[in-house]
């Protein structure tokens, strides 16, 4: 789907796709030509495609192979491509086949990428075992081209999502439903009902955990409590 000149793609599981395909005019000696900034970034790429674009920027959250896949990380990287990840990510990225750059983060940084700007935010379980906060593992908050964009990583709903209400004025939130290591439906409409989004769209289903079910339930739900939901088509 397109927001204004920004593309999301939800690659299934966790895994999205953002290209901000805004125009540029870069004038040469014979014609004015047009053409996009495009920056490509994947946040926890997983099972995807071999032929997918290649990635200026790549957000991991977390070190589990359903979010740090190196496999899937390979298909996408090309010289120069910056990593951004946690700690315990770094010794499975030594094993990429291209050269790349790589930032190691814990929660609440910022940083910058060209006008992309990121925040990093905590990700964790309150009554699991499987996202200790001890792990300083995250959630992303990428701000490109007036649109916010919160990748809640592997999470339950968590005191600090109440410093997202009112964050900003068009943002979208990418929430977790599949239950079990993150929040259930449920969950994740409370956490919607926080963090109050201009648009919600679920992840963290329809493969290891969760269900195409669970993903209409969420959106039924959040249409009851006036929120916007929508279900992504698996690219």
């Amino acid at each position: 789907m397109k927001i204004g000149d920004i593309e999301i793609k939800w690659l299934g599981h966790s895994g999205f796709l953002i290209k901000d395909s805004t125009p540029q005019v870069y004038p040469d000696k014979s014609s004015t030509k047009i053409f996009t900034r495009g920056k490509i970034i994947y946040i926890d790429p997983y099972n995807i495609r071999g032929d997918s674009e290649k990635a200026d920027l790549i957000l991991i959250t977390h070190s589990h192979y359903d979010h740090c896949s190196v496999a899937d990380i390979n298909k996408i990287i090309k010289e120069g491509t910056k990593i951004i990840l946690p700690a315990d990510c770094q010794s499975k990225i030594t094993r990429l086949e291209v050269p790349i750059k790589m930032q190691v983060i814990e929660p609440m940084q910022e940083l910058t990428h060209g006008d992309i700007r990121i925040s990093t935010f905590p990700a964790y379980n309150i009554d699991k075992p499987f996202h200790s906060k001890e792990e300083s593992w995250v959630g992303y908050l990428v701000k490109m081209n007036g649109l916010l964009f919160y990748h809640a990583g592997d999470t339950d709903v968590i005191p600090e999502m109440q410093k997202l209400t009112g964050y900003h004025e068009k943002f979208v939130a990418l929430l977790p439903i599949g239950g079990r290591f993150t929040m259930s439906v449920e969950e994740a409409v409370e956490a919607a009902k926080i963090i109050k989004p201009f648009l919600v769209i679920p992840m963290h289903y329809g493969s290891i955990v969760g269900t195409n079910e669970d993903a209409q339930e969420f959106c039924e739900l959040c249409g009851e409590e006036n929120i916007n939901a929508k279900i992504l088509e698996k690219e």
